[in-house]
């Protein structure tokens, strides 16, 4: 099995191309401890190698970041072990279920889409098509994604995934790229900002 490994524009983050699918689903989870990595059992043998800080699995590749402590040189062999391993046994990444009663209630300050108004809803479906068409994709050829959060007094909340959370080019790239790319096409947008 050959699997492929990309540099990415922030130093601390690897791509990892098993060039099978990784996740048998579309979506993206990150596991960003190892207490949260119970729930696949290819993030709790990577998190087994000290210097291994976060994980992002998508369908098609994983992101490892790692601590400053640690060198790329030493790490790598071991990740790129570990996920040939699984990978000689496994289809592709098991994400467990949550225990029953263990979900995260959720927070008063989130407004929820039902309760917005129809020109609301359209301004969201339209930054939500544009993130997923144009943004997405770019950012994960750099090992990293983008999702939306929420929508309010013109301001878009994005989450930063994978080699995107703690680049220190990703402050330039969401406000040069992705807000003026938002504010030209949804005239509404005013700012975007991480959450």
């Amino acid at each position: 099995m050959f699997i492929q490994t990309e540099e990415t524009p922030n130093p601390l983050v690897l791509k990892f191309v098993p060039g099978k699918p990784v996740l048998a689903a579309e979506g993206t989870i990150t596991f960003s401890n190892k207490e949260s990595a119970w729930r696949a059992p290819l993030a709790e043998s990577l998190f087994s190698i000290i210097g291994v800080d976060e994980i992002f699995f998508t369908p098609n590749f994983i992101s490892v970041t790692k601590t400053s402590e640690y060198d790329w040189v030493l790490l790598k062999p071991q990740i790129l072990g570990h996920i040939m391993e699984y990978f000689m046994e496994n289809e592709s990444v098991e994400i467990r279920s949550e225990p029953a009663g263990q979900g995260t209630p959720p927070s008063e300050n989130i407004v929820l889409e039902a309760d917005l108004d129809a020109d609301t809803l359209e301004i969201i479906s339209e930054i939500k098509e544009l993130i997923d068409s144009r943004i997405r994709p770019a950012v994960a050829q750099d090992g990293g994604d983008i999702t939306f959060e929420r929508f309010a007094d013109g301001i878009v909340y994005l989450k930063m995934h994978g080699a995107c959370s703690g680049c220190p080019s990703s402050s330039v790239t969401l406000k040069n790229g992705v807000e003026n790319m938002l504010r030209h096409y949804v005239p509404e947008v005013k700012e975007v900002l991480a959450v």
